[in-house]
């Protein structure tokens, strides 16, 4: 793939017309140096998910792009069932529902770095991180099953939050439609002892200073102040999504050709959403979905926990809850047509504007609350969704700083003490399960945030209400 052939239309997007098979145009919003900063394999993957059957209007690559498992990450591409259109497991992504979840907590940033050391040991010692981490709950398979139903409300039923929780999170914390009995023993297997537990990877817990507010209004809607104190957690579905997505796409790549569809790239393995396979995986990742959001909760619990045994004081009521790695079935407009659409999302946020009404009736006049999360030891991000963003890749927006630098090459680059030596100074406190995860996810070996949410801001994907600086964070 040349980069010559986009087409730069404004100072924020870029096209490439449909050649060879390609059925819709590729588009993707970023800036100049966003686009030098991205590899042409970004641009190739893109043009190999504008093949796809069934894809409506265009294929999107929103600022923090980089190459992935088939779809790039932070692709967008939405199906219409109607027209033969599909549902790729490599649309979604290996963690399933990975997403952020922030909590204010009504404490001042400057209280909280008078027991910053205390805190992060807290979290530390509660929280269970790493490759392989295991949690203190075990499931049955009749539980496994009821979790795989009920998402966060399964886990608010059992103990794990607060019923309130459930208004700050897509889909009520419960995604209809999930289908147990299509997720395998050995998902389930994977996925017993991992509930409550944070993972590797670029997942993270962080206490966060509010260092500026974009948006008075929007701001004050989500209940953020300057110079608070929040919380965010990220992470995703563990090993029952990994597993999901092994087996579906090893499935889908098999059977591909006996639903007639000519892949340009294995990895991009899909069937008709309409299809017996395509409706068995539907039922599968949705449970991922819950699974992902059933998670995410405990660790809510787990966190009031710790932090309440060294802040007593703090609220910790959610902010907002909101997945990155998932394909839903939504309504939007096309040509002036209203569709309802298979939209996938990888490693990119829904973003829905002012006045939609599947967000909550408190940020109806602002928009939905965009969570992106930064690099370790860099500027993480609260947006709003616009109301131009329906038209700009079907409500989506960034997810990340995405990555510019293999994990591999990381390490070789950096050592887990000279990181965390240089995020103390700063007045920074890390802790992570292993040296070989800090160094994996080293500040250099990401992107600027701030030039991926400027251009995000810039293109009207959503819009910056308020920026967040790390004080303490936990990595796997």
């Amino acid at each position: 793939m040349n980069r010559s052939m986009l087409k730069r239309v404004s100072e924020h997007e870029w096209v490439i017309a449909p050649t060879g098979p390609m059925r819709v145009p590729g588009i993707v919003y970023a800036s100049a140096s966003l686009i030098d900063d991205m590899d042409d394999k970004v641009f190739e993957q893109l043009c190999n998910v504008a093949a796809l059957p069934g894809i409506v209007d265009a294929a999107y690559a929103m600022p923090d792009a980089h190459w992935g498992y088939g779809f790039p990450i932070g692709g967008v591409g939405a199906f219409d069932a109607d027209a033969g259109g599909v549902i790729s497991a490599g649309g979604v992504g290996f963690d399933i529902s990975c997403g952020v979840r922030t909590l204010t907590t009504g404490v001042s940033a400057e209280r909280v770095r008078t027991v910053q050391k205390r805190l992060a040991q807290a979290l530390f010692d509660t929280i269970p991180a790493g490759v392989g981490s295991k949690g203190h709950i075990s499931l049955k398979p009749a539980e496994m099953d009821a979790m795989l139903i009920g998402g966060a409300a399964w886990a608010i039923e059992c103990g794990w939050g607060e019923l309130r929780d459930l208004e700050r999170i897509e889909e009520q914390g419960r995604m209809a439609g999930a289908r147990p009995e299509d997720v395998s023993d050995k998902a389930k297997s994977r996925q017993k002892r991992e509930m409550g537990t944070l993972g590797s990877g670029n997942h993270y817990l962080e206490v966060q200073e509010v260092d500026a507010i974009f948006d008075e209004a929007a701001a004050e809607a989500f209940g953020i102040r300057q110079g608070d104190a929040v919380l965010s957690i990220h992470c995703g579905s563990r090993g029952l999504g990994h597993q999901i997505g092994t087996e579906f796409l090893r499935e889908m790549a098999v059977h591909a050709q006996d639903h007639g569809i000519d892949l340009p790239d294995r990895e991009l393995a899909c069937a008709p959403i309409r299809s017996a396979l395509g409706q068995s995986y539907l039922g599968a990742m949705r449970a991922g979905i819950n699974c992902a959001m059933a998670n995410r909760q405990i660790i809510t619990h787990l966190t009031r926990e710790a932090v309440h045994s060294v802040l007593p004081e703090a609220e910790l009521a959610l902010l907002y809850d909101i997945s990155h790695n998932t394909c839903k079935e939504e309504d939007h407009t096309v040509e002036g047509q209203a569709k309802r659409l298979f939209v996938h999302r990888k490693g990119a946020t829904r973003a829905f504007g002012p006045g939609h009404p599947d967000i909550p009736d408190d940020f109806r006049a602002v928009g939905q609350p965009v969570l992106i999360g930064g690099s370790m030891g860099t500027a993480s991000y609260i947006l709003a969704g616009t109301g131009r963003g329906e038209a700009r890749g079907f409500s989506s927006a960034c997810h990340g700083a995405g990555r510019r630098m293999s994990r591999h090459a990381a390490i070789r680059k950096w050592k887990a003490r000279q990181i965390t030596d240089e995020l103390t100074d700063r007045g920074i406190t890390v802790m992570g399960a292993s040296g070989r995860g800090i160094a994996e996810e080293a500040p250099g070996a990401y992107k600027d945030v701030t030039q991926v949410i400027e251009a995000t801001h810039a293109a009207g994907l959503a819009r910056k209400v308020a920026r967040l600086r790390p004080i303490v964070c936990i990595k796997g």
